[in-house]
């Protein structure tokens, strides 16, 4: 719906009610068929009218509990990518989120397993290893984890491949000439810092560039550290050429920081972020990143759903790759 919206020249939520021919929502003919053309254009097959769908008999009914919906946006695009998979099957998503509420937890689990949903998807913000709720233990249904997994691996799991992307980010300033790269991590205790930091690391030694700990300072994911970070990094008596900017959010305060010391990007000092948040696309310059395949991990519900077979003991822990996104912020380095 990005892509369409921008070939369209309108909001993403234009595009979403025009596909999705929503009720009650006045739009002229003009946008819609500008819309419908742009989709078309692109390459992206129509969706069904609404009531021309599968009967309510066939259709699942699909549960998904997140701990958080508000703190960022990953949930509701892994949910977005759910629905619109299901979307040709008529299958039905019913949303709810616990705010790390355990006795809230318990009680939704009771309740979508009262409704009969055909599966339950369980999902946290933060990637990381879980306890599963008792209520989720023993079901008749399939279970999916969404950026979280169980060390026992009892039910299918999916999360991004934070250790591939950090690597590829890295790499790629590796490969336009740079070696003095810097990185700023997000709140290490968390496995998406730790992993990303990793991946760079494992690019470092895979380029015999000895690694510096001095070119690695720990934010929070906030601009407000980047900006703080950025400061630090070039205050070193040896600057670095590159900043691999652990989310795009750092990313942002590292653009200030620079923009404020003097430095243009990327001619002075190229930049990487991570997330691909729309902001990234806004930056000048445009701001390359790595995706976050939330989209695809909620798709990739549904493509289990239909192959799941239950009591298989252990299920493999399936990582999705993290697409590095090329635009302008980075080039190499000044002879």
């Amino acid at each position: 719906m990005t892509d369409v919206a921008r070939e369209a020249g309108c909001s993403q939520a234009t595009v979403s009610f025009v596909l999705n021919h929503a009720p009650g929502i006045k739009l002229s003919a003009e946008t819609k068929q500008r819309v419908f053309e742009a989709a078309r254009r692109l390459g992206y097959a129509m969706p069904p009218v609404a009531g021309a769908a599968v009967s309510t008999a066939r259709r699942r009914r699909i549960g998904f509990i997140a701990d958080q919906l508000a703190t960022s946006p990953e949930a509701m695009v892994a949910i977005e990518g759910l629905t619109q998979a299901t979307r040709a099957s008529g299958d039905v998503v019913l949303v709810a989120h616990t705010h790390n509420d355990e006795e809230l937890e318990a009680e939704l689990i009771r309740t979508f397993v009262e409704q009969r949903v055909s599966a339950l998807v369980y999902m946290t913000i933060f990637t990381r290893e879980v306890e599963l709720p008792q209520q989720l233990l023993g079901l008749e249904m399939p279970v999916f984890l969404l950026n979280c997994y169980t060390a026992s691996q009892i039910c299918p799991a999916v999360v991004p491949s934070e250790i591939a992307g950090g690597q590829r980010s890295t790499r790629h300033l590796i490969e336009q000439g740079h070696r003095r790269i810097a990185t700023i991590t997000g709140e290490i205790w968390m496995e998406a810092a730790q992993d990303r930091l990793k991946g760079y690391r494992r690019a470092l030694a895979t380029a015999d560039i000895p690694f510096d700990p001095a070119l690695v300072v720990e934010g929070d994911w906030s601009a407000s550290s980047g900006y703080d970070a950025t400061r630090t990094l070039l205050a070193l008596p040896e600057p670095p050429t590159a900043i691999f900017c652990q989310n795009d959010r750092t990313a942002i305060g590292c653009y200030e920081a620079l923009k404020e010391a003097g430095y243009d990007i990327p001619t002075d000092m190229a930049v990487v972020g991570y997330d691909d948040e729309e902001i990234s696309r806004h930056l000048h310059p445009r701001l390359t990143t790595s995706i976050l395949p939330h989209r695809a991990m909620g798709a990739w519900v549904v493509e289990q759903l239909g192959e799941f077979v239950p009591g298989q003991g252990r299920y493999p822990l399936v990582k999705l790759e993290c697409p590095l996104v090329e635009r302008d912020s980075v080039a190499k380095p000044k002879a």
